[in-house]
């Protein structure tokens, strides 16, 4: 069972959430005082859903909190739609952001790619899996040949080699870029793995996951 610890104020939400992860052997324990949910014996769970607008504390020191004193990943699920939120919150090693509303199944594929991600990140010691694909300093190989990439495809099919079959969120992709800004969430991503399918030779390799992002097969 995957025990994930959320502090939400909302219990409706919460509830509705629970219900629904509940059928993939996933159990939430809710909090709707932070203060009461970073007391709660944070180390027994694998992973936090985190709202921002909490009583008493902001849902930001929460994360900075859980962040620096904990080895957990924490999803934002927020109503809140600053970009400076959104910013600061990546900015403090949340891995994930999740605007409000959205679809439980959104959220099952982002914890599942989240928990697959640092399970094998903590299992292979960045060893990478056995593909095509090979990574040698600013040039990465497809079948033994070098590709030739601009900066941004780089970054963003080494992310993908790098978790090859798990899938990436737009969100994790465009912050471990250094070339793509936070609001290059749309149709610039899309481009750029246009532009890699194309140079591959091969539309399929890179699988879109709708409303979630991409992930290499």
């Amino acid at each position: 069972m995957i025990n994930i610890l959320m502090i939400e104020d909302d219990p409706e939400f919460a509830e509705l959430l629970s219900e629904y992860l509940s059928q993939f052997d996933i159990k939430i324990t809710n909090y709707e005082d932070p203060f009461l949910g970073l007391s709660a014996g944070v180390k027994k769970f694998d992973l936090v859903i985190l709202d921002l607008t909490l009583p008493g504390m902001d849902g930001l020191e929460v994360c900075e909190e859980l962040v620096r004193k904990y080895d957990l990943p924490v999803i934002i699920s927020s109503a809140r739609s600053d970009i400076s939120d959104k910013v600061k919150s990546f900015e403090l090693g949340a891995y994930d952001y999740l605007p409000k509303p959205y679809d439980p199944k959104e959220m099952y594929a982002r914890i599942m790619s989240i928990l697959n991600r640092v399970g094998k990140e903590k299992g292979s010691q960045n060893a990478l899996p056995k593909s095509d694909f090979e990574i040698k300093g600013d040039t990465i190989y497809f079948k033994g040949q070098a590709l030739s990439l601009t900066p941004a495809e780089f970054e963003v099919l080494s992310l993908l080699v790098k978790h090859q079959g798990i899938t990436q969120s737009r969100e994790q992709i465009i912050n471990t870029s250094g070339t793509m800004s936070i609001d290059s969430q749309g149709k610039s991503l899309d481009v750029i793995i246009s532009k890699i399918r194309s140079k591959l030779g091969d539309n399929k390799r890179i699988q879109a996951v709708r409303g979630v992002g991409y992930k290499l097969v």
